[in-house]
């Protein structure tokens, strides 16, 4: 019976369930395509209460059984369950061939559905389409799966009730077995105590018997006795009857305790059979159980979809209406659209009549040009002719007047010569003169660097005094050629004679001059991120030139190229640093970069802030940082150092400035002026104000809105505000970018305090190192070329293309370079839409560089893949040094599509090696790149193709006019090459603008100390 039930409730709740699958007409339609029509239905309030209801009401119940017929439940539940199978298959078969009929009317609604549905207002011929058809099917569908939803629950209703009642019985049953088994099982307990004591007593009648058996053996054995014998036998005679007289009544016991025995084994028998029936019966429960259960979620899910009906149908009322509006609208837009035809055929007509009289004009016009220009060619010759009669005159007039300043310069020549040879004279003697005067120029800028450490090594071992160091620094700055020739006389002596001679040299004062320390967490080629380490190596290299003393702190990286340090040594000193309130000790070591001095502090701290192997993205950069910035200060304060300007660079070293006035100024390194750059306002150094603790700074003083208090959070402090606000000289890296941060979308939230600062703020923008980046003597590409020698750029052209696997049987078709960071600020979307660009155009395109974000690098890793075999496409996703100069020298054209760029580098490098620059004009890349085809830009400055909106249709303009002058021009692309290579971006005239600065604000210093 359990299993029946089970089948007929399972296939009608897959009926049920499945009622998606059976009328497809529906799933296709979306509420989208709906029409608005109105459509009336009765609410429903589908709860549990109300289905058992309604389906009592529809279904009665059967009388309960009582105990009288418990024995026979199995076959009326059987007989039950086959009957209910019957009814619900024949519902089931009805429900399948109504969901089956597709087209089933609207007019089968009974009720007020089916009059509402026939009351529905009849659209004209000319509106019935294609639509209002799809939208009555849709209807027809909606409303047949209401009634089949409908029946579906009352079915399921049914079932459940019926389960009910079944599983009602089967308990009552089940109760009643269990109380006839627990008498039976009493019944068995008396039994067997009753069989214990039968048993005993016949044990006890076994015993007797054996000790009579011996007592007969032992009187036959004695025979005839005496008196007492034959007395005891008669007892014994006389006992004996009496004994044999209760052994049949304990056999008759026996027996029928026996009997009794077997009758309660068949009844435990009997028992056991109904007990397992009972267990059946409890799995028959189970199993009812997780039916029900199965029931109700299938319940449960009609009820859901019965509410989603609703909402449908609510929702096809209201679209109804809004189908009725539309209607309206048709109407009138079609009487408008009637209108405008008849104006578009009037408006056609005068069309036509005026293009009639626009062809008579263009006659007429070409008539009169026609006239116009044989008048001005008449008059034109007339002009050209009395021009060239006034030049002839002119040149008799010049002859005469040459032949007289002919015989005039040859006199004055012959008295030049005399003075010629009186000045050379002089100046023989004046050169011998000036020889013991004028500073060396013929020693190389290692030789003072390492000179100059060795003083500041005397000085921190308290060998010379400081003033005898600041006079030896200051020869050593002015390449003083006494302090030349004593160092290198007794060079190979020991280092006490050393000493003793240079000091011989302080008895005569000389002038002081600009001593001008960096510090700075980059320096190219040591310790090299970005831009900022070769900003600080070629300015320092410029202002060296000039004549300043120039030193660089930097922290002792365990990944700097330590094969680029010259003479490296640790000075035998400890400086001691504050931190987190207590003193560490720091190595200090001394090395020659690029000519330069330096000094590396190398903490001895248990965090171990620089021996990370990365120079940035630490989690603690914050802490790392401006513990070395006060480590810098630190050193220079025991060293003695007197510098003129201290110049941090970007947040790193931006600590220097508040530290500077607040803590070390008042121990006495107070002769400095504060510069501080920043190369890039993305990049802040933002944390938490209770971080600015660790160096010793005053929080509560500091995070204030006027003073290093982050502008978007109170809570947070602003390294780049605090250098910004602390120094007295705020630079940037190009003219434009300073003009950019100044709004709030370039000052990434700084501009309110740059904007209140702007009066010590300027944009200079950075040059490039000339000698690294030369053309003429790089060893790293394949041929050497010059400006005036283009034919080597075409040979380093053809080995690029052979390295990279690239084609080579067009030798005019451009290659487009791209080196850059795959970073958002770079436009990496128009980089990406620049290699699709390049090879539809015909050109060839070469990327390299790598991407620190995810994503990005992953998507440009696909294209490389899907290019890894072209002929004209090459993507190289890391940084080679080597293969950036042969890029250089090799592209035609070198794209920069930057969202901003403060300075930018590469595109003076590519015009250093003639690859014109096709670049955005935004910060540096504004400054340094100007269009050829710009009339407001004279014609000298014209470098190469710039776009102004950041999109793909600005790129295509600049990339398309850059090919066409390419293809098409080849002489005025040689010579826009020709140009590029001769402009001058060097650090010459940068430096001379921050030497100007240094000047005006240590002019500035000394004026207000003298006051």
């Amino acid at each position: 019976m359990a299993s029946k039930l089970s089948t007929c409730l399972t296939s009608h709740t897959l009926s049920g369930l499945n009622y998606k699958q059976s009328n497809p007409a529906f799933l296709v339609s979306s509420p989208r395509l709906l029409p608005a029509v109105k459509c009336k239905m009765r609410q429903r309030n589908f709860s549990s209460q109300h289905k058992r209801q309604l389906s009592k009401k529809i279904f009665p119940k059967r009388p309960p059984m009582n105990s009288n017929n418990r024995s026979n439940s199995d076959d009326e539940i059987e007989s039950e369950s086959t009957s209910s199978d019957s009814t619900l298959n024949s519902n089931l078969e009805i429900i399948l061939d109504e969901e089956n009929d597709s087209t089933v009317p609207v007019e089968h609604v009974g009720g007020k559905d089916a009059s509402t549905l026939s009351d529905w207002p009849k659209p004209s011929d000319t509106n019935m389409d294609f639509s209002q058809q799809l939208s009555n099917v849709q209807l027809e569908d909606l409303i047949a799966m209401i009634r089949n939803a409908e029946k579906n629950i009352i079915l399921l209703n049914e079932a459940r009730v019926r389960a009910l009642e079944d599983l009602e019985k089967i308990l009552s049953e089940k109760e009643a077995l269990q109380g006839e088994i627990n008498v039976l099982e009493m019944k068995l307990a008396e039994t067997d105590a009753r069989i214990k004591l039968a048993a005993q007593e016949k044990i006890n009648v076994e015993l007797l018997e054996d000790q009579l058996e011996k007592l007969r053996k032992q009187l036959s054995e004695r025979g005839d006795a005496d008196g007492n014998c034959s007395q005891n036998r008669n007892i014994i005679e006389e006992a004996s009857p009496s004994h044999g007289d209760s052994a049949p009544t304990v056999t008759k016991e026996l027996e029928s305790l026996r009997t009794q025995n077997l009758s309660l084994k068949d009844d435990i028998e009997r028992l056991k059979g109904e007990l397992s029936k009972v267990r059946n019966t409890d799995e028959r429960v189970v199993s009812l159980e997780k039916e029900r259960l199965s029931l109700e979620c299938a319940l449960k899910e009609m009820e859901q979809k019965l509410a989603l009906s609703h909402e449908d149908v609510s929702k096809l009322s209201s679209l109804r209406v809004e189908y009725n509006g539309l209607l309206e609208k048709v109407d009138n837009l079609q009487e408008l659209l009637d209108k405008a035809t008849s104006q578009a055929d009037q408006a056609i007509l005068v069309l036509q009549q005026n293009q009639e009289l626009r062809k008579k004009v263009d006659r007429l016009e070409e008539s009169l040009q026609e006239a116009k220009l044989y008048k001005l060619s008449s008059e034109k010759l007339q002009q050209y002719n009395e021009l060239m009669q006034q030049k002839i005159k002119l040149m008799e007039e010049r002859l005469q007047r040459s032949d007289e300043e002919i015989h005039t310069h040859v006199k004055l020549y012959q008295e030049s010569v005399k003075e010629f040879q009186n000045t050379l004279n002089k100046l023989k003697e004046d050169g011998k003169r000036r020889a013991r005067d004028e500073p060396v120029d013929d020693m190389p800028w290692e030789f003072w660097s390492r000179l100059l450490l060795f003083i500041d090594g005397c000085l921190f071992e308290k060998k010379i005094s400081p003033a005898d160091a600041k006079l030896l620094r200051e020869m050593v700055w002015k390449r003083d050629r006494r302090i030349c020739d004593a160092y290198a006389t007794c060079k190979e002596k020991s280092e006490r004679e050393i000493v003793a001679m240079l000091l011989r040299l302080t008895s005569s004062p000389i002038r002081s001059a600009l001593h001008i320390i960096h510090i700075a967490a980059e320096m190219a080629p040591v310790a090299k991120v970005g831009g900022l380490g070769d900003v600080v190596t070629g300015l320092s290299k410029a202002l060296q030139k000039k004549g300043h003393l120039v030193e660089i702190v930097l922290p002792k990286y365990d990944c700097m190229q330590y094969d680029h340090i010259k003479d490296l040594r640790a000075l035998n000193v400890a400086v001691e640093s504050y931190f987190d309130g207590r003193l560490f000790k720091n190595k200090i070591w001394a090395g020659i970069v690029e000519g330069l001095p330096v000094y590396f502090i190398e903490p001895h701290h248990p965090s171990k802030f620089f021996w990370r192997g990365n120079f940035y993205g630490e989690n603690d950069d914050f802490k790392r940082f401006s513990f070395f910035s006060r480590a810098a200060l630190e050193l220079l304060l025991q060293a003695g150092k007197k510098p003129d300007i201290i110049h941090c660079h970007d947040w790193q070293t931006a600590f220097v400035a508040p530290l500077y006035w607040d803590l070390y100024a008042p121990k006495g390194l107070n002769t400095a002026r504060i510069c501080f750059t920043c190369h890039n306002f993305e990049y802040q150094g933002s944390a938490p104000a209770s971080e600015l603790a660790s160096c010793g700074l005053d929080v509560h003083q500091l995070n204030r809105p006027d003073r290093m208090q982050d502008n978007s959070s109170h809570d947070w402090v602003n390294a780049v505000k605090g250098g910004v606000v602390f120094s007295n000289i705020v630079t940037t890296v190009s003219p434009t970018y300073a003009q950019e941060v100044r709004t709030a979308e370039g000052g990434r939230g700084l501009h309110p305090t740059i904007n209140s600062h702007s009066k010590k703020f300027i944009g200079i923008l950075n040059g490039i190192d000339i000698d690294a980046w030369n053309p003429s003597t790089d060893t790293l590409i394949k041929v050497q070329y010059t400006a005036n020698d283009l034919q080597g750029k075409a040979e380093n052209k053809e080995a690029l293309r052979r390295h990279l696997g690239l084609s080579s049987t067009e030798n005019r078709q451009p290659l487009v370079g791209c080196i850059t960071r795959l970073v958002p600020q770079k436009g990496v979307h128009l980089i990406r839409h620049a290699i699709f660009r390049t090879l539809e155009l015909g050109g060839q395109f070469v990327l390299l560089g790598s991407s620190p974000v995810p994503h990005i690098q992953r998507e440009f890793e696909g294209i490389a893949h899907q290019f890894q075999s072209h002929d004209n496409i090459r993507l190289i996703l890391k940084y080679d040094d080597a293969l950036s100069h042969a890029i250089y020298a090799a592209s035609d054209m070198l794209i920069i599509p930057s969202i901003f760029e403060p300075c930018g580098l590469t595109q003076m490098i590519a015009m250093r090696y003639g690859s014109v620059p096709i670049a955005r004009k935004t910060g540096g890349l504004n400054d340094s790149v100007f269009d050829v085809d710009d009339d407001a830009i004279p014609v000298q400055f014209r470098n190469g193709f710039t776009f102004l909106t950041a999109d793909e249709q600005g790129l295509n303009s600049a990339l398309e006019r850059a090919f066409s002058r390419y293809r098409n021009n080849r002489e005025f692309w040689e010579e826009l090459v020709h140009k590029d290579m001769n402009i001058d971006f060097s650090w010459d005239s940068s430096a001379a603008q921050y030497e100007e600065l240094y000047e005006k604000a240590v002019a500035r210093a000394r004026a207000m100390r003298q006051v």
